[in-house]
């Protein structure tokens, strides 16, 4: 075995000090489930009637923050209307159960049901209210959603719900007794643990789908997401459509708990003492939600039995906003991290690349063959009176590597956009292997074979090293992520990428995009970061990828010694025209290159 190959399964490897993610521990989540069963049972047959009333609106809450949790921590937008969502959910269940033959029609199971359908519509308006999110984020987005919550407010206080039409009570699931019996509420409360922990797993499994990961991105960066294939519009819709599903569960099971319903239980003021609940302890954190649901509950609680005013609630809920934005930190990570702390620190060697240790692969500079599969031609760009790109015709191999350079200024990141869909405004034709891209969306670029990197760090620090690169090389197998991995000399699968330097970031996005197999790649100043053995070494691996994965690569890179180094063909662009094209000796020699190079003359000979 070569000393690359030990170091690369070393490093590969899960050791006792490493970090491990929870994919490592499939056994957790079922483990938690199962304490969380016995506890509640524990609970349920000891308190008294009134701290068994009190722990199922704790869980309720929970409930709520784990719905809240998915916006406004996962996927990073802003949403004050939780409970609107809640009081959707209850009203449609409320109206089922007191209004239709649904109850005598089904008996028991009538309630679970009517829940069920009060979710999906509560959903519904999660879906609407998550369109203006396509457009508006930050305090625009949280106008347009306390405007929600207000209306809706407004509307239930003078429709009221339907049990008051007719002064009926709700009927509990499953046959069990009515809120004045103390075995219907332990009963009840056991109903209500079941839900959570069917939610909570169910949450705990989508957080680390695609779906989780595309939400995890969306709160990063916007055009990351994009560039991966995965559409910005649905991520952000159906994290607002799952987190108003979960609230509209959370309503209905608020119905069933008193089997009658109030708007006070509502109101806005309500939904932003949770929404600020949800910023302070990580609601993202599922863990964390508990807390969260007992602050909820408990601090208002704790008011009303010293007869404080329970306004001063809200100045303590607002104490724990402030106290989250200012440091720009929550709870749930402050205790997380304290935790791991060790961990972390034991598992910091595997945060490193190894790419400099890895032994020379020797590969020469591939240059491609007959076949052409990206052709530019006419390419133009225009911001008002600028032209940043005029006409512009590149034309490019399958299996080469096409160089892009030029000075400051020269449109090379113009470009770039505009062939990864950014630019939709661009005119020109944009062909990859004869299929059209002009008209197409970033992610419908990247889907169709056309991925990029960027200059800036687009790797979300909330996902580990291997969930990333399933995220980005969707549908790779485990083999090839891996192998890709290896590759690159990457950290280790289960490596935090909150751990890993912003230059092992960057080589990271660039292996993922390589096991995602596009037709091309483009690379954006791709060695930003790296020490000069790195860059020696990823210069090497480079020159392999063609070949080794199929991808041809097209390079923008002020480097120069990298370009030569990988390059065979040459694109120098400035003020935004083609200035030389070709093989890159006869590039680089051209007096015209020197000549827009000015200062870096000498770099060029």
């Amino acid at each position: 075995m070569s000393h690359a190959d030990l170091h690369t399964t070393t490093t590969t490897a899960v050791g006792p000090g490493a970090v491990r993610s929870p994919g490592d521990r499939p056994w957790m989540p079922f483990a938690v489930a199962g304490g969380a069963i016995v506890v509640a049972l524990l609970l349920g047959f000891l308190l008294p009637d009134y701290w068994l009333l009190i722990s199922t609106s704790v869980l309720l809450a929970m409930l709520s923050l784990i719905g809240l949790g998915i916006v406004t921590g996962t996927a990073g937008m802003i949403a004050l209307c939780q409970l609107s969502f809640a009081a959707i959910g209850g009203w449609v269940l409320d109206f089922l159960m007191t209004q239709t033959p649904l109850y005598p029609a089904l008996g028991g199971f009538a309630f679970i049901v009517a829940m069920l359908v009060g979710a999906l519509a509560a959903s519904l308006l999660g879906f609407v209210v998550g369109l203006p999110a396509l457009r508006l984020r930050g305090v625009n987005l949280a106008v347009v959603t306390l405007g929600v919550a207000a209306a809706l407010d407004m509307t239930l206080q003078k429709v009221s719900f339907p049990d008051q039409w007719s002064n009926t009570r709700v009927a509990r699931p499953l046959g069990i007794p009515g809120s004045s019996d103390l075995a219907g509420n332990r009963y009840y409360f056991f109903f209500v643990v079941a839900v959570v922990v069917l939610v909570a797993g169910a949450v705990f499994y989508l957080q680390r789908s695609r779906w989780g990961a595309g939400w995890r991105s969306v709160a990063f960066s916007e055009r990351g997401t994009a560039s991966t294939g995965t559409s910005v519009t649905s991520a952000k819709l159906s994290a607002f459509t799952v987190s108003a599903f979960i609230g509209g569960i959370a309503g209905g099971l608020m119905v069933g708990q008193v089997t009658t319903a109030n708007y006070i239980t509502f109101q806005t003021l309500n939904s932003l003492g949770l929404y600020v609940l949800a910023i302070a302890v990580g609601a993202h954190l599922l863990e964390m939600t508990l807390l969260g649901g007992i602050l909820f509950v408990l601090i208002p609680e704790i008011l009303k039995q010293f007869k404080v005013p329970l306004e001063w609630s809200s100045i303590a809920f607002a104490i724990l906003g402030i106290q989250a934005l200012t440091t720009n930190s929550n709870l749930g990570s402050d205790i997380r991290n304290a935790l791991l702390r060790r961990r972390r620190k034991a598992g910091k060697s595997q945060a490193e690349a190894t790419l400099a240790l890895l032994e020379p692969l020797g590969v020469q500079k591939p240059h491609g063959g007959d076949h052409v599969l990206l052709e530019v031609e006419d390419l133009s760009v225009r911001f008002g009176a600028v032209a940043a790109l005029n006409a512009v015709n590149v034309r490019l191999r399958e299996g080469e590597i096409l160089g892009l350079i030029g000075p400051n200024g020269a449109g090379k990141s113009t470009f770039i956009d505009a062939l990864s869909g950014f630019l939709p405004s661009h005119t020109g034709r944009i062909a990859l292997d004869g299929t059209t891209l002009d008209a197409l969306p970033p992610h419908r670029v990247a889907r169709a074979g056309l991925r990029r990197t960027f200059q800036q760090d687009r790797v979300p620090s909330t996902m580990t090293v291997g969930a990333y690169v399933r995220f980005v090389a969707n549908g790779a197998s485990q083999q090839r992520i891996e192998e890709v991995l290896e590759f690159f000399g990457c950290p280790a699968s289960a490596t935090p990428l909150a751990i890993v330097d912003v230059g092992t970031r960057r080589l990271i996005e660039v292996a993922a995009n390589v096991a995602a197999g596009p037709r091309l790649l483009l690379l954006d100043e791709p060695a930003a970061g790296l020490s000069h053995e790195e860059h020696l070494a990823f210069a090497d691996r480079l020159r392999a990828v063609p070949q080794r994965f199929g991808v041809t690569l097209l390079i923008v890179e002020h480097d120069l010694d990298l370009v030569r180094s990988v390059c065979s063909t040459l694109v120098v662009l400035n003020f935004g025209e083609v200035l030389a094209s070709g093989p890159l000796e006869a590039v680089l020699s051209d007096p015209e290159v020197l000549k827009a190079y000015m200062g870096e003359t000498e770099m060029l000979s």
